[in-house]
C-alpha cells in the first residue's frame, strides 16, 4: 500500500492502548482496517480485540505479539493419560510500503516441540505420526517450531480494492477459517480442537502460494499448497510439493462479522496413508462484541472432509469473553464424524459420531511490561456412541490446569 493510498484508509485503532503505539493503520493486503487480517490471508472481524506490540524503525514498522501456556492434562478412561507439556505461538511481522504497494514478512513460532514427538493427550483426537509408522489416536501431535515464515505484498487499486499475493515456507493457504490459536474465540483455549483437521490443519504447509483480490468488504483468493501435513521431525522444514489446491470467499458485512466459504483438494495429506487424497470444504462466521474496555467473541464452523469416497462432517461453536484487565471466560461444543480411531481391523476406518463439550477460566494474576500472566482450568465431557464405550469408559471426562503468558 503506497503511503498515499494508506492515509486514505487508516482508521481508529482501539485496541491500540493494549500494545506499545497509538498509531491508526489499515491492512497490509487491502485498503481495510489492519484489525480484519488474522492467520496467512485470513480475515476475521474488523472489531477483533488486536493484541502485541507495535513499534517503527527506519520506516518499517514492526509488531509482536503471541501466547505461552504451561499445562497439566489428564484424561480420564482406558484410551486417557496425564502429561505436562508447553505449547502457544510467538509471531514477529515487519511491514513498510515499496512502491505502489506494502510488503510485508512475517515469522511465526512455536515451543510445541519441547513436549516431544508423541504430543500431549487428548481423547478423540486423531492425524499425522509421531515416529512415521503408528497414527497419532487420542493424542494432539505438536506443530513444528516453524510455524510461519512468510513474504506478502498488495498494490491498491482505485479507491477500495487490492490485489495481493502471499509466499510461505512453511505458512498457511486460502482454505479454512483463521487457525485457532489466532481467533480471538479459540486462543485462550490450551488444546486444539478436535475438529482441527476438519478446518484448519493446514496451518503448517511448507509450501504455499496464494493470490487474491479485495474489493470493500470481499476477499477472492486461490493457493497452489503442499498438501502434505508435516512430518515427525518438528524442528526442520519438510519438501515443498505445491500438489494441492485451495480457494476462498471472505465476506466481513459489518465492523463486528466475519464470514468465508473454501474448498480445497489435498493431494496424500496423511504420511501413512499416501495413497489417499482428501477433498475439504468449510464454511464459518465470527461474531466479535466490543464491550467497554472488554471483547467477546463466537465462531461457528462446518467442515468436510470426502475421503475413500466418503463425506465426514463435524461442526463447533466456541465463544471467549475476556473483562479487559483481570477475567477470561471460554467454552468450545464440538461434534465430528471421525474414522481414525482405530488402526486395526474390524474397525479401521469404521466412523463413530462423536462430541466434546468445553469450559474453563483465565484469572490474570499480574501484568509484566506487556505481559500478561495468568492461571486458568479447562474441563472437558466427552459424547461418544454406546459402541465405545468398551475403549473409552462410560462419560469420559479430562481436566487441565495452566499458566499463560500472553502479550496484550
Amino acid at each position: 500500500m503506497g503511503a498515499g493510498a494508506s492515509a486514505a484508509h487508516e482508521m481508529p485503532m482501539p485496541a491500540a492502548q493494549h500494545g506499545s503505539g497509538t498509531m491508526a493503520m489499515s491492512g497490509v493486503l487491502g485498503p481495510y482496517p489492519m484489525e480484519r487480517e488474522a492467520s496467512g490471508t485470513a480475515w476475521q472481524p474488523d472489531a477483533s480485540e488486536h493484541m502485541g506490540l507495535m513499534s517503527t524503525s527506519s520506516g518499517w514498522t514492526l509488531m509482536a505479539h503471541g501466547v505461552v501456556n504451561l499445562a497439566y492434562d489428564r484424561q480420564s478412561g482406558p484410551r486417557g493419560g496425564d502429561e505436562a507439556f508447553a505449547s502457544g505461538m510467538l509471531m514477529g511481522m515487519a511491514r513498510r510500503p515499496l512502491g505502489d504497494g506494502t510488503l510485508q514478512f512475517r515469522t511465526s513460532i512455536s515451543p510445541d516441540p519441547l513436549m516431544g514427538p508423541r504430543g500431549y493427550p487428548l481423547l478423540l483426537a486423531s492425524g499425522e505420526t509421531a515416529d512415521g509408522v503408528t497414527r497419532l489416536i487420542d493424542r494432539q501431535h505438536p506443530h513444528d517450531f516453524f510455524m510461519e515464515l512468510s513474504a506478502s505484498y498488495s498494490v491498491p487499486f482505485r479507491e477500495h480494492g487490492s490485489v495481493f499475493g502471499y509466499l510461505a515456507y512453511p505458512g498457511e493457504p486460502a482454505l479454512g477459517p483463521p487457525a485457532f490459536m489466532h481467533r480471538f474465540s479459540g486462543a485462550t483455549l490450551p488444546e486444539s480442537p478436535i475438529l482441527h483437521h476438519w478446518t484448519d490443519s493446514t496451518h503448517i504447509s511448507f509450501g504455499v502460494g496464494t493470490l487474491g483480490a479485495t474489493w470493500k468488504q470481499w476477499k477472492l483468493e486461490g493457493s497452489c499448497f503442499t498438501g502434505r501435513e508435516p512430518d515427525e521431525h518438528r524442528w526442520g522444514f519438510d519438501e515443498p510439493r505445491f500438489d494441492s489446491f485451495s480457494g476462498r470467499l471472505s465476506y466481513n458485512p459489518t465492523a463486528n462479522w466475519a464470514l468465508h466459504a473454501s474448498a480445497g483438494h489435498l493431494n496424500s495429506p496423511e504420511q501413512l496413508e499416501p495413497d489417499v487424497d482428501v477433498d475439504r470444504f468449510t464454511a464459518g462466521a465470527s461474531y466479535n462484541r466490543r464491550l467497554g474496555t472488554g471483547n467477546w467473541q463466537a465462531t461457528a464452523l462446518w467442515g468436510r472432509n470426502r475421503k475413500h469416497e466418503r463425506n465426514q462432517d463435524g461442526g463447533l461453536l466456541e465463544a471467549t469473553w475476556w473483562s479487559g484487565r483481570r477475567h477470561t471466560i471460554f467454552g468450545r461444543a464440538e461434534l465430528v464424524e471421525k474414522d481414525e480411531l482405530f488402526e486395526d481391523e474390524p474397525l479401521s476406518h469404521a466412523t463413530f459420531t462423536v462430541g466434546k463439550l468445553s469450559a474453563g477460566y483465565v484469572y490474570d494474576f499480574a501484568r509484566v511490561g506487556p505481559i500478561d500472566l495468568g492461571a486458568g482450568a479447562l474441563v472437558s465431557l466427552f459424547l461418544i456412541p454406546d459402541s465405545l464405550v468398551p475403549s473409552y469408559g462410560n462419560q469420559p471426562v479430562s481436566f487441565m490446569v495452566f499458566l499463560r503468558s500472553v502479550v496484550r
